[in-house]
């Protein structure tokens, strides 16, 4: 009798161990990342890329009200794996179409919820499912990274803070910190993306994509000092006006909870890149592979282009008979300088209305007489408005202008992503869609993969861009320009706006508000058009600036700003980066460094075989390490079978258009 007593026993503990041990496996459909995941009185996961290890078991939780936390002593009912190869068309996007091969593991639990996890060739994500009836209160998520070594990272930290005892209030905007692990900066938050560099050169890049609904991934270092976990902000009760003009909204009160949202909903992606070579990640579509398809079903009206922008510029038009200002004589001026030159849109930027009551005109700005001039140029006219008072009325205020004709607007000052403002950004792009109108979001969080789901959200700031050139002389733009692409631009596109033709050497540059000047060569902002993805593609020089530089201005003209395929031809982060991209038959090139000067060669085996092709180059001049406007223009016949070696200046750049 006791024997059979310690059996019974035994047979009870082992079901009860095997129901909360369990250990499931999913490898990419190369076979060279293995993601494995342990479920016991918690749940982890380790990823490894050929047997080296890109995080060290980690653990991901989700608490709701109640004191319920989804992922501790979890129990699993269910597992499905399957394997998807598909694509989907990317209208407005770095190429015509985006492949979609994953292999994909959903674990179902009890308590409603499940953890689905996909592992690509190129990385690995997964996120939370939940399946309750009501409404849950989101208290808190776990989000843990753990590594086996101290490897080194950059890391955009939290700086630019909009109210000094709110973390959460930025710009997003900052300079990677290159530190290790443990060398995290002490009580401070860093925002994503960022990256780990690994041996071998091997590298990931850490993301989040679909957030809706939800508020944006920050990470500080764990206890341990060997990773990370996870920081969100707390959802605004109260707030004030506040920050640059007091035309903020400053939260003066958050809740306890992260979000009050729907029982039965899928969470943000977290998600990893990992690639074996830094070319790689200039040409990555994690974001988008993760993202909801579009939510608007006629996309005709949406026309990326390039926009003549005066607030860089500070309406510095000169040789005119009348005063350079905000007033509707400039805007016509740009208008002109637009039409001549092909360029799309203009924007009125701050100072065309009143900044509280964009309702209210400038009296020195007759909109009307400017949108009826712009059409009949066929140049389209785009308006600033800071979030606080787009959200005044944002219904009756999009509306209002889309009826005047205006194509669409630029929305300044978001500065933070909880989920209340991240809700603002999805309500924002339905009713502009409704009125369709493009957005262009500055002053914006990262993007996470909107930029699919809604099409007409062509742009997004989050990037410290060539604004900054204005009145920052301690920083290093070219190193920055020469990293971003490895690691911003993953997220999406970028409001970087560049274009500026005067140029200045690393001695010589200066902060200017009037006359601003770019760090690096003519040629490195030539080729940021191509480099840097934007499909709405600022040009931020005056019309004075660039018809004083007719042939680089005609070239810019000529780059389209979205296109049907892109090659990564070379690069490393931080350092240099050469990308070729193409747009029906005509293929675009781009290449920059930081300041060191050095040779770079370009293989031009991503073109057809067996045909001559003309190719219109920018390179540096021989002059350019004294007078970065110095570069030398020249049109030669090449083929697939060609290779070219450049010098490119300190700070300077490459620039081709081909066909």
């Amino acid at each position: 009798m006791k024997k059979t007593l310690i059996l019974v026993c035994l047979l009870l503990i082992n079901f009860t161990f095997s129901q909360k041990k369990q250990d499931f496996v999913l490898n990419s459909p190369n076979g060279k990342i293995e993601v494995k995941i342990a479920v016991n009185d918690k749940i982890t996961w380790k990823i490894l890329h050929e047997k080296d290890v890109i995080l060290a078991p980690s653990e991901m939780s989700l608490t709701l009200d109640g004191n319920i936390v989804l992922g501790k002593n979890a129990v699993v009912l269910n597992s499905k794996k399957e394997s998807v190869d598909t694509s989907f068309d990317s209208p407005f996007y770095k190429k015509k179409s985006v492949q979609n091969k994953y292999n994909h593991l959903i674990i179902n639990f009890k308590n409603d919820f499940s953890i689905e996890y996909r592992a690509f060739d190129d990385g690995v994500a997964y996120r939370f499912i939940t399946k309750k009836k009501n409404d849950i209160t989101v208290k808190s998520e776990e989000v843990l990274l753990n590594f086996d070594q101290d490897y080194n990272t950059l890391m955009p930290y939290v700086r630019d803070l909009r109210n000094p005892k709110d973390p959460y209030i930025s710009s997003f905007e900052a300079h990677y910190e290159n530190k290790k692990i443990s060398e995290f900066a002490k009580d401070t938050l860093a925002f994503l993306p960022f990256l780990i560099d690994y041996k071998n050169h091997k590298k990931a890049v850490f993301l989040e994509a679909n957030l809706e609904d939800y508020p944006g991934l920050f990470v500080t270092n764990n206890a341990s000092k060997s990773g990370f976990e996870s920081r969100f902000s707390k959802y605004s009760l109260q707030e004030k006006n506040g920050g640059f003009n007091n035309i903020n909204r400053l939260i003066t009160e958050r809740a306890d909870y992260l979000v009050k949202t729907k029982g039965t909903r899928n969470f943000p992606w977290r998600a990893i890149v990992i690639s074996e070579n830094d070319a790689a990640l200039t040409n990555n579509d994690m974001v988008q592979k993760l993202s909801e398809p579009s939510k608007i079903k006629d996309i005709s009206w949406i026309k990326p282009g390039k926009v003549a922008w005066d607030w860089w510029n500070d309406w510095n038009i000169y040789n005119v008979d009348f005063k350079a200002g905000i007033n509707t004589q400039t805007y016509k001026y740009y208008i002109d300088f637009a039409a001549k030159n092909k360029v799309e849109y203009v924007v009125l930027d701050e100072g065309w209305s009143l900044e509280e009551d964009i309702m209210k005109h400038n009296p020195d700005v007759d909109l009307e007489t400017l949108i009826a001039y712009g059409k009949e140029k066929n140049v389209g006219i785009i308006l600033w408005s800071s979030w606080m008072a787009l959200t005044k009325n944002t219904s009756g205020i999009l509306k209002n202008y889309a009826d005047l004709g205006i194509k669409g607007f630029k929305v300044d000052f978001l500065d933070r992503d909880d989920a209340k403002m991240v809700n603002s950004v999805y309500d924002i792009a339905q009713k502009a869609a409704d009125n369709k109108l493009l957005l262009d979001f500055h002053g914006m969080y990262k993007p996470t993969g909107i930029q699919r789901t809604f099409p007409n959200i062509l742009n997004f700031e989050g990037v410290k861009g060539l604004e900054n050139n204005k009145w920052t002389p301690n920083d290093d733009v070219p190193l920055y320009d020469c990293t971003i692409p490895f690691i911003r631009m993953m997220a999406g596109p970028m409001d970087y706006t560049p274009g500026a033709m005067r140029n200045a050497t690393k001695s010589e540059f200066k902060p200017s508000h009037s006359n601003p000047v770019s760090q690096g060569t003519r040629c490195h902002q030539l080729a940021l058009y191509t480099i840097f993805e934007a499909p709405l593609q600022m040009m931020a020089d005056s019309p004075t600036a660039y018809m004083k530089e007719q042939e680089s201005t005609d070239f810019i003209a000529k780059i389209p700003t979205i296109f049907d395929e892109t090659v990564s031809l070379n690069g490393e982060v931080g350092k240099f980066v050469s990308i070729a991209r193409r747009k029906a038959n005509i293929w675009y090139l781009g290449a920059i460094t930081n300041w060191d000067s050095r040779e770079i060669t370009i293989d031009f085996s991503f073109l057809e075989k067996g045909k001559k092709f003309e190719a219109e180059i920018f390179s540096d001049g021989l002059n350019a390490d004294k007078a970065a406007v110095d570069y030398k223009r020249e049109i030669i016949t090449i083929d697939s079978t060609t290779k070219l070696t450049y010098k490119l200046a300190s700070g300077g750049g490459l620039a081709m258009i081909i066909k």
